[in-house]
């Protein structure tokens, strides 16, 4: 649809972006103006769109405490070993190379996960303390 390779692996960024080429398509791009504004505010920007290659953490707990030498990362690598109290019981979830397991049960997110804990729709990285709510 671009003519080039996603810097994204976000779904939803994916779709949103697909979804804009069409209506752009259909109804007329950004001015010229609108491009360069754009253009200039994303070259002011610090992001960084995919981890580096060497991205490491260690056993991660929730509410942002580690095992102490690595810092906490809101993407644990394959086998580390997510906790998090809710109520009266220690949530123990293992990172697999895709997905997690809870309980000896496979999960494709944290969010599913959380979502069979509470009964409510999480943000599973918000709720085992990986990230703090409304932070990007």
């Amino acid at each position: 649809m671009f003519g080039e390779e996603s810097r994204s692996g976000n779904k939803q960024f994916l779709f949103r972006r697909i979804a804009w080429r069409i209506q752009a398509n259909a109804e007329g791009d950004l001015s010229e103006r609108a491009k360069q504004r754009a253009l200039e505010i994303a070259r002011d920007a610090d992001l960084r769109i995919r981890p580096p290659a060497t991205f490491e953490v260690g056993t991660v707990h929730a509410k942002g405490k580690s095992d102490g030498s690595k810092p906490v990362a809101t993407m644990p690598r394959n086998g580390a070993i997510l906790t998090r109290r809710y109520g009266d019981r220690q949530i123990v979830v293992k990172v697999l190379a895709k997905g997690f397991e809870y309980q000896g049960r496979p999960y494709r997110s944290l969010s599913a996960i959380a979502r069979e804990i509470t009964g409510t729709r999480w943000n599973g990285l918000v709720f085992f303390g990986l990230k703090e709510r409304g932070n990007e």
